[in-house]
């Protein structure tokens, strides 16, 4: 399962049979450390910053630990990477909650992916993304900190000699309260330890919870704040040279000559490396590296694959779009389609949708720190790779490495400081370690820094795929909606990196927000075609949520406006009445004042879209000036994601979503000519400006039930059609391409 698909019940680790089997092979020591249960922790991956040469020996492959000191300290080691999402924050959350420990006792470690090699977990997974953090960790790691409470409880039982029962955990303290008895959980931890983990713990009910659903303190602010945080730009060591990288500027050519004698001439410079799409220069610092590799023309060999241009990936997907297959099919559009034009009053509609490739833009460009230690035997399997890496996939990282030299994974260690950015570019596409290893080997026992400047970080990335779309629809005599077809063609991710999840030769995956549609048509039908193209893409937020939506929700506007049907009501009337989807809009509308007068010169629009195990809906108000200057002056964003474990981390994340969307919406497009980029930096693929970001609105709606959805992508999903729809209400103005600058639509 890639990290971006929403999980089926077999991926939550739900039952008392798989938590058995987790407990089970669970690693319980005893030592002046105190108490440390490690526990399985499926679909988490790694953590911060912090060195797996710290990781304790002779445990088995564990995911998470907790651990607690003598002093009362106690530890949870995250799998996650954080990304500044918040995750290792949340998921100690869950874990204290069980534990009933004080807040401020509690500490944040990382899990070892190299001991989790080591110990050969082949079925843990390190990949973080798909909005899964919380989501998939919260029932494992609440149980593990009632585990671990009531293992506590047990000792204290045993020490006094009374019942069980009879005790109380409260605060990082058991109290025997007929006997007036209490100490402390480091006191008992080294006699907790030695007992038998139990098979049953019972889980705190929603009611009772008193640090899940508060807004605490998170552990990466500080250290972001006053300018201490580690990225893996920041790292250091004793003797480290520096690596600049030069790719093909052809996506699939490679390097043919470069004068190495000429860059070896120049001060500082150690090493050229030639590798199979990139050249690299080694130096005693990056400046010097950067700029011998720019003083000299490199030869290239682009295969014959230099002629692909934007024109050309409209041709084939306009071509493709008359080769889709099914992906659902409710009644019969094209026999409704064909009988409508005969119908008197019947209206028909006919839209072209289309979204570009996107750049991931991390704010901290693609880097990795390598050093290699060759065997003194030069045996192969006896050589050591350590790594310091940016990932969101420390078990990725930690498999590239180990194929790039062809030694074992347990040979290879992952430090992993702080994100700065990933958007899915760190997760499953490992090639900024694969190079920084294939650098470092030719610099034995000496760490080696490969950085990519920004104009190699954009024009060498794995993109969010382009799509055109083609959607019908046929309103009857009586204003209903009758039939709808969306039919659309763009890249497969899937066909890349995971073709067995393909069904039937199609990516359902691709389809997201179509296939799945909520709305209530008598006749629908969706079709997609999977367009190659020689574009690398990837994961990228809310992957095909993020474009998806925008033409089926501004198309449901351009629909309703024919019907002459409010966008609310239309939505709500196509809608279960209770349903997820239609009480996420009423949150959202209700919060917008929807339908009220508004300042003047300002207007509404409306989207929605569930993803990732949530449901979101946005109302954008606008104004637009008669040069097609927008000004966006609020965004209602709700968010409906079951439980909320950290309200202060969810709204943070809607607003981050916020301005994700802005930029890319208005601004930034990956254009192609002739087989290469054209954008490279800031002047032609912007971030938005604090001036041009408006008041944002986060509203957590609250439901009944246990479920836990996402939280870092959902939202940006409902933005794109939620502009396009205000910018239509306010100018009459359809917007049916991405970006709309290239519309005229500029920010103000």
């Amino acid at each position: 399962m890639n990290p971006h698909q929403l999980p089926t019940p077999s991926d939550t680790p739900s039952t008392r049979r798989r938590f058995l089997k987790f407990t089970a092979s669970a690693g319980i020591s005893a030592s002046s450390l105190g108490l440390t249960l490690g526990f399985h922790l499926p679909a988490q991956a790694q953590h911060m910053q912090g060195d797996d040469s710290n990781s304790q020996e002779n445990s088995q492959a564990i995911n998470a630990w907790l651990s607690i000191s003598p002093t009362n300290h106690v530890t949870c080691q995250v799998a996650q990477a954080e990304m500044g999402q918040g995750t290792s924050t949340g998921l100690p959350m869950m874990l204290a909650e069980e534990l009933e420990c004080q807040w401020s006792d509690v500490r944040m470690a990382f899990a070892s992916v190299n001991k989790n090699a080591g110990a050969k977990y082949v079925e843990v997974n390190f990949a973080t993304g798909g909005s899964k953090g919380i989501r998939n960790g919260q029932l494992i790691m609440r149980k593990a900190g009632a585990t671990a409470r009531e293992m506590l409880k047990a000792a204290a039982a045993q020490l006094w000699q009374v019942q069980i029962t009879e005790l109380v955990a409260k605060n990082g303290r058991i109290s025997h309260l007929a006997s007036n008895r209490s100490t402390t959980y480091g006191a008992l931890a080294s006699a907790a330890a030695k007992l038998p983990v139990p098979h049953d713990v019972k889980l705190k009910p929603p009611s009772a919870w008193k640090i899940m659903g508060q807004s605490m303190p998170r552990f990466d602010i500080p250290a972001k704040t006053n300018g201490s945080a580690q990225f893996g730009i920041d790292a250091r060591l004793p003797q480290m040279l520096y690596a600049a990288i030069a790719h093909c500027p052809v996506f699939g050519g490679a390097p043919q000559s470069v004068d190495t004698a000429a860059l070896l001439l120049r001060r500082g410079v150690k090493k050229v490396v030639m590798g199979p799409t990139f050249v690299a220069v080694i130096a005693d610092n990056w400046w010097r590296a950067q700029q011998a590799l720019l003083s000299q023309k490199i030869s290239w060999d682009f295969k014959g694959l230099d002629q692909l241009d934007d024109a050309a990936i409209l041709k084939v997907l306009r071509e493709d779009l008359s080769k889709t297959k099914p992906l659902r099919q409710i009644g019969h559009f094209e026999t409704v389609w064909a009988q409508a034009p005969v119908q008197i009053g019947t209206q028909l509609l006919e839209a072209e949708y289309f979204t570009p490739y996107l750049g991931h833009f991390t704010l901290e460009p693609q880097n990795c720190t390598a050093l290699v230690e060759l065997a003194p035997n030069g045996s192969p399997q006896q050589a050591k790779i350590t790594l310091w890496v940016p990932t969101q996939n420390a078990k990725a990282s930690q498999t590239m490495a180990a194929k790039t030299l062809g030694i074992p994974e347990e040979n290879v260690v992952v430090n992993r400081p702080y994100l700065g950015g990933g958007f899915g570019r760190r997760g499953n596409y490992q090639d900024f370690v694969n190079q920084a290893v294939l650098v470092a080997k030719e610099m034995p026992g000496v760490p080696v820094k490969l950085l990519w400047r920004r104009e190699e970080d954009v024009q060498h990335d794995f993109y969010r795929p382009v799509a055109l779309y083609r959607q019908r629809a046929v309103i009857d005599a009586q204003g209903q909606l009758q039939a709808w077809q969306a039919v659309f063609a763009s890249p497969s991710i899937a066909a890349i990196l995971q073709p067995s999840s393909l069904e039937n030769g199609q990516d359902f995956q691709a389809g997201d927000g179509f296939y799945d549609s909520p709305y209530d048509v008598p006749n629908y039908e969706t079709r997609h075609a999977m367009t190659q193209l020689n574009v690398p893409i990837g994961y990228w937020r809310s992957v095909y949520y993020s474009q998806n939506p925008f033409a089926r929700e501004s198309f449901l506007d351009e629909i309703f406006l024919a019907m002459g049907k409010d966008p609310l009501q239309g939505r709500l009337g196509l809608l279960p009445k209770d349903s997820r989807d239609a009480k996420v809009l009423q949150a959202v509308t209700q919060a917008a004042g929807w339908g009220k007068p508004l300042p003047p010169g300002r207007f509404q629009g409306l989207a929605m879209q569930d993803a990732f195990g949530s449901y979101a809906a946005a109302v954008v108000e606008l104004s637009v000036s008669p040069q097609k200057a927008v000004t966006v002056h609020k965004v209602y964003l709700a968010i409906d994601s079951g439980h909320v474990n950290n309200p202060d981390s969810a709204k943070a994340q809607i607003q981050s979503n916020v301005v994700f969307a802005l930029g890319t919406v208005f601004l930034n497009a990956i254009t192609i000519r002739d087989g290469r980029v054209q954008q490279s930096n800031l002047p032609d693929y912007p971030l938005l400006h604090l001036r041009q970001t408006p008041e944002i609105i986060p509203i957590l709606v609250p439901i009944g039930g246990d479920v836990w959805g996402g939280m870092g992508e959902p939202p940006y999903a409902a933005l794109p059609a939620a502009l396009g729809n205000a910018i239509a209400a306010a100018t009459g103005v359809r917007l049916r391409k991405m970006p709309f600058v290239n519309e005229g639509f500029t920010l103000a």
